[in-house]
This record gives C-alpha cells, structure tokens and sequence, in this order.
C-alpha cells in the first residue's frame, strides 16, 4: 500500500518537507483512544505511536492528532512503536462542539472527502438534527451523503424521505438496509481507491452494522435496538479508520445524542440555502426575520414555500454560532451587548409612545 492510496496528496509532502529533518516518516493516523494512536506508515506498516512532549505543550486548540490525520513520526527502531513529533495541515476537519466543556471545539476526524450522514428511519427520525449535521459536514470541507437507514424495519419509507430531501439540499440522500444489503451498494458507490469517508449519526442508527457490511465481515461489535423505544445501543467506543477491499478508506465514530456547533457560518448558509437565499431578497438588510415589514422569509412560509420549523432550525443555529462567537471573540460580544441596549432602547421608546396614546 503506497500513500496515495492511504488519501496522500501533494500538500502533505509540501508540509512535510518544510520539518526539515530526514528522520520523521509521514505517517496516518488509523486508531485514536485517549491520546493512544495506530498510525499506518506509507509501507504499510503499522505502528503503536504516542505523542512528543513538543507537540502536547505546543498544540493548539483542537490541534492534537485524530483519525484521519497525515502526521510527522519518528519509528523507534525494533520496537514497533512510534513517537508522532507534529500534526501536518489538514485539509478538511470535521468539528463539533465538545459535550464535556462548556466551549471548546472536538475534532472528531481529519482529511475526509465524504461524510455519511446516517439517521434512521423510525420514530427517532428528525429533520432538525439532519439540517445540523449537514451544517456541520458542509462547514468541514468535506462532501455530506445522507443514508436513511434501517428500511428492513420501515414499511413506507415514502415520508421520510420526502422530509429528507426537504431539509438536505445538494445532498444525495439513499435508503438502505445494513441487514440485508439493499440500497448499500449505490449509496457508496463513490467510495473508490484513496477516498476518506466517514459515518457519523446518533446513537443507534446502525452504523456499526453498516461498516461490517462494507467490510464483507464482522468488525465492529452491534447491539441489538432496545424493545421499550426502539433505540440502539451505543457499541462503537473509539474513532477508527478502516479500509475496505476496493482501497477506500473509512471512518467510523462513536454514536452521539448530540452534536453541538462550534464554529460553521459558512456551513450553516450551505445547508441553508434557501433561506439564506430568501433572506438576502428582504426589505431591510438587517432584518432579523421577527415582525419586520417586508420579511421575505415570513411571506414564504404565508404562501407555503417555506416550512416556519425550517427557519426556527437556522435561526436556533445562528444564535448558537453567535453565542460562541461572542465566547470567544471579544468584539463580537461588544459588538452584540451594543447591539442588545440598541434594541432595548427601542422597546422603551415603543412602550413609552403606546402609553401615550
């Protein structure tokens, strides 16, 4: 297995030269659990990897290695193991706002040419968690794919994926069985020799069950759906890269009961676009799309063109942006306590001239 098929492209041999020293090895990061890596040299060989001191100290913000990462190692001769001395530049980074702190950002996987957005057609199926994720894979760089699972157990997938297809705008949306292999095959058709794609999806959604059907063989370990409300159990523990027989390559990553945004305006417009389309025709440039006169996206959803759960989705996702924009961006948060004591002048003023009256 050479580089190209492990996803190498000539912006890593550019980073990597810059190191300027002879005895780092390019190497990707296969497996990732609590700063214990595998990492797979362009050879072919696998190595037990941990990382230098350097690179911990000196890391920024979400700029440790995840799966998915082109690293600089240095192999420590007739140990099989290796000391990862720096994280070269990614590409694409899917990211998502860590659960366990109150605002930091979680690289979940690196490098990515696809995102398999999977959700599963059941009662847990809910287009305002779609129009998130995508938001989220649009902002990475990568191309999203959305998969509607589990129609071995779904009499009538007419509606969901009519809802789908509603909320997933340039997005290719399929519907497939893991269990019996319907519809697997055309929903991955594009992975092909040196491709990186990833499954991301709630807990349950099968994922795992989808990865060991690429695979041709039992690799990741499933779990039955609870009887009391249909959810799956969350199986998958750790962020891993596969690759399939035809040469892809394939992440699976732990399910998630929730994927919060930690930066992603670019993104959030993409999955949007139509109502930032709609948006940019309003009367006033700064509508905030309330009880404006001339509100383009309110007068769509009078005539029926635009669902109002849509616009209430972007408008939670762009205050959720903003808030942490605000946390950390110190003009932003002037900016927007400005911009607060504005609007509450306002109201006074509305008050005070309607007691008037």
């Amino acid at each position: 297995m050479d580089r190209m098929e492990l996803g190498w492209a000539p912006a890593f041999e550019l980073a990597l030269s810059t190191l300027d020293d002879t005895e780092l090895h390019a190497a990707r990061v296969f497996s990732s659990e609590r700063e214990h890596y595998r990492v797979l040299t362009r050879e072919g060989r696998a190595y037990e990897a941990e990382l230098s001191g350097k690179l911990r100290r000196d890391a920024a913000l979400g700029g440790l290695p995840v799966v998915g990462d082109w690293v600089a190692a240095r192999l420590l001769p007739n140990e099989q193991r290796a000391v990862v001395a720096a994280c070269l530049p990614r590409q694409t980074a899917l990211v998502r706002k860590r659960v366990d702190r109150a605002s930091a950002p979680q690289v979940m996987a690196a490098n990515l040419d696809l995102v398999y957005v999977v959700s599963a057609l059941d009662h847990d199926f809910n287009p305002r968690r779609i129009e998130r994720a995508l938001s989220l894979v649009w902002e990475s760089g990568a191309q999203p794919v959305l998969v509607l699972s589990k129609l071995d157990v779904c009499p009538d997938p007419a509606p969901y994926l009519e809802a789908a297809r509603e909320v997933a705008l340039g997005v290719d949306v399929h519907v497939l069985s893991a269990q019996t292999g319907a519809g697997v095959e055309p929903a991955f058709a594009a992975l092909r020799l040196g491709v990186t794609a990833a499954l991301i999806g709630m807990s349950g959604v099968g994922k795992s069950t989808l990865v060991n059907r690429l695979l041709g063989h039992e690799q990741q370990r499933t779990a039955a759906v609870r009887e009391s409300d249909e959810r799956g159990r969350h199986t998958t523990t750790r962020r891993e890269l596969f690759v399939l027989e035809n040469g892809a390559l394939l992440v699976d990553t732990p399910g998630m009961r929730e994927l919060g945004m930690f930066d992603g305006e670019d993104g959030l417009q993409t999955a949007f676009e139509d109502v930032a389309r709609l948006a940019s025709t309003c009367r006033f440039g700064d509508c905030r799309h309330g009880s404006e006169p001339g509100c383009a996206l309110h007068a769509a959803i009078a005539r029926g063109e635009l669902a109002e759960e849509r616009l209430r989705s972007y408008q939670k996702l762009e205050r959720e942006l903003a808030h942490e924009a605000r946390r950390h961006d110190p003009n932003a948060a002037a900016a927007f306590r400005q911009q607060t004591r504005k609007l509450g002048r306002a109201r006074s003023m509305d008050v005070r001239r309607h007691r008037k009256r």
